[in-house]
């Protein structure tokens, strides 16, 4: 039922592309990077970043479904696929109280957080790009993985070198220094068994928010992406 809604309100919506205000926003919040401005401007904030963003989650929502039925777009305030603005500044050096980007994820539906497999989007000022994969995996899934790269190297290689795929995206994230426990250091697949994010990147342009193109310049991409998601969700025995 609610992946029903969801579809309706993406046809009312007609989103297509972001506002040059989304953006605008976010480089005042940059400058006034604090708790009272942030309230003083709570209402431009919904009208020009957190709406706008819910109904780019509602025009991808068929598009995500479409590309897997296990994937989540939700365009809930809470708990949805746009990630909250707060920052948690707990353990930071960076005291400042919220982010000045947007990000959006359409998480697997058997994940509880960012370290799920999924899709992103992240925007801001100064940079955009879409992820897909997994980042920081926990301990089981990171072991997960590498068995399935040192059992199936040729599917992990038909992921990780699809012409779709290197095209658009490079392999990112964290690596050991080290070959992690139980493999050779002679091992011809090392430097990937060495990973401890497997998550694809692909850069786009700022200006690329504010086409109409936008949304289905996403969904290319994400399609780009499915080999890695599906390989990913097989190691971890979720499917995809």
């Amino acid at each position: 039922m609610a992946a029903s809604k969801t579809k309706t309100h993406a046809k009312q919506d007609g989103f297509t592309h972001y506002a040059r205000g989304s953006m605008g926003f976010l480089v005042e919040l940059t400058e006034n990077n604090d708790r009272q401005w942030f309230k003083d401007n709570q209402p431009r904030y919904e009208s020009l970043v957190r709406e706008p963003t819910r109904a780019f989650v509602r025009a991808m929502a068929p598009r995500i479904e479409k590309l897997s039925p296990h994937l989540v777009a939700s365009d809930s305030k809470v708990g949805g696929s746009m990630m909250r603005p707060q920052r948690d500044t707990r353990f930071a050096r960076d005291k400042t109280p919220y982010k000045t980007n947007v990000g959006v994820q359409f998480r697997h539906i058997a994940g509880k957080d960012v370290h799920a497999p999924g899709l992103y989007v992240h925007m801001d000022p100064a940079e955009v790009f879409v992820g897909v994969g997994m980042w920081h995996p926990d301990g089981p899934s990171l072991q997960a993985i590498r068995k399935a790269i040192d059992e199936d190297p040729k599917g992990w290689k038909r992921a990780r070198d699809q012409a779709a795929f290197t095209s658009l995206f490079e392999l990112s994230g964290d690596s050991l220094k080290r070959p992690p426990k139980g493999y050779d250091a002679d091992h011809p697949l090392l430097e990937d068994l060495k990973r401890k994010d497997f998550i694809g990147i692909s850069h786009m342009k700022v200006g690329d928010l504010f086409k109409p193109g936008f949304v289905g310049e996403v969904e290319r991409r994400f399609k780009a992406g499915k080999g890695l998601m599906r390989f990913l969700c097989k190691a971890i025995d979720q499917p995809f």
